[in-house]
């Protein structure tokens, strides 16, 4: 007698099985969108000391990394899901940005990076000259 046998099925069943005490200390949620001539990326980094904040761009690449410190807790801990440690993420940021005016904020847990676009890359309208004398072609002899 054959039994059927599916590998994605009892894979499932083995990660299901493993308890989940801690969730990804590198993980740092953003959003990244344009507003009008520069752009926007938020952060969210709950709960980390603003002064272990570090934001640098080397080349194109923008880092952000900052350091959550664990709580210590007299007794036993019933429950801990509160990541800690270091947390980085790296964007390769594009041409025609002016990467020496980032400008930063951390407020309410939310680190804002202001990110505006170069004067050279900026779109701009390039008039169109036209003459209100017509050219003619005389036939000669």
């Amino acid at each position: 007698m054959a039994t059927y046998w599916d590998p994605f099925q009892e894979m499932d069943r083995l990660f299901g099985s493993i308890p989940l005490t801690t969730r990804n200390a590198s993980a740092m949620p953003m959003d990244l969108f344009r507003e009008d001539d520069h752009f926007v990326l938020a952060a969210d980094l709950p709960g980390i000391d603003p002064g272990s904040i570090d934001v640098s761009v080397e080349d194109r690449t923008l880092t952000v990394r900052a350091e959550r410190t664990a709580r210590s807790a007299e007794g036993q801990w019933l429950l801990r899901e509160r990541p800690a440690g270091t947390v980085a993420r790296q964007i390769t940021l594009g041409r025609g940005l002016a990467l020496d005016h980032i400008t930063a904020a951390y407020a309410d847990g939310v680190l804002t990076l202001t990110i505006p676009v170069a004067e050279e890359a900026k779109p701009r309208r390039i008039e169109v000259e036209h003459s209100s004398h017509p050219h003619t072609i005389e036939a000669g002899g």
